[in-house]
């Protein structure tokens, strides 16, 4: 798998971390899921938690790789992010094509961009920074979220920003700012989405979505996209154990 930085021959699956223990992490990169997201958007999780939790998915058996979406578009977070080094990051409520480009040249050392050299995971600890600076965002994916009804009037100006890899559509939060909140069907949402992933492929980036249940899978996989999230741990978990009580009622 890449890092995300193109589009894919085939779609890449991942699951949502949004539980920040390492062992849920680690279990699920295990399963064979090609990417895991991690959400520092709506977590508690801190810097600390997430360098746990890029760990455990590396030491997990196979090739499973990361998405870290970060809480906004602030250089700083965005630099102590990449410092921890994820695959890719992915920031969310992203409008017009100026906030990309600045979210460009935070993520890029000088001379390209305005980001501070660090001795974090990227850099081992300080003993490769040469390498680091030279590589610059070549190791990493930078994803943008669409997720308002101003992002995808712009989705094309934004998708064809330099440095940008991929754009990501957010239902959820797109069809709130429609004003069709959940109607995933309707009219005004499904031509948001198409007019999104145009403008992405129009420009050679990725594309990419979440779908956690059956018939969201089923649709946006529909959707001509390279990387879906197909499910989040918490729901996981809640199914799992709904499921097990469900069954055990019937026993007792």
């Amino acid at each position: 798998m890449s890092v995300l930085r193109s589009p894919t021959d085939q779609t890449l699956l991942g699951s949502w971390q949004a539980v920040g223990h390492p062992a849920v992490a680690e279990l699920v990169a295990g399963l064979g899921y090609d990417f895991i997201g991690i959400d520092m958007e709506h977590s508690p999780a801190t810097t600390e938690t997430l360098a746990n939790l890029l760990r455990a998915v590396e030491a997990a058996a196979g090739e499973t790789k990361t998405l870290v979406r970060v809480a906004n578009d602030d250089p700083t977070m965005l630099q102590q992010t990449l410092d921890l080094a994820p695959d890719a990051v992915l920031v969310p409520m992203v409008h017009t094509a100026d906030q990309a480009e600045a979210i460009v040249d935070a993520v890029r050392h000088p001379p390209a961009g305005c980001r501070g050299v660090g001795t974090g995971r990227a850099s081992t600890y300080g003993r490769s920074l040469g390498a680091q600076v030279e590589a610059d965002d070549t190791a990493f994916g930078t994803h943008v979220q669409l997720e308002s009804e101003r992002a995808v009037e712009n989705a094309a100006d934004i998708a064809a920003v330099d440095g940008i890899d991929g754009v990501f559509v957010g239902p959820i939060d797109l069809s709130a700012a429609l004003d069709c909140f959940g109607e995933f069907e309707s009219e005004r949402f499904t031509e948001a989405v198409e007019r999104a992933v145009s403008a992405a492929r129009e420009e050679g980036v990725a594309v990419g979505t979440f779908a956690a249940s059956e018939n969201d899978r089923e649709r946006r996989l529909g959707w001509d996209i390279d990387y879906i999230v197909a499910g989040m741990d918490l729901a996981h978990i809640g199914d799992g154990a709904v499921a097990a009580l469900e069954h055990a009622e019937q026993l007792r």
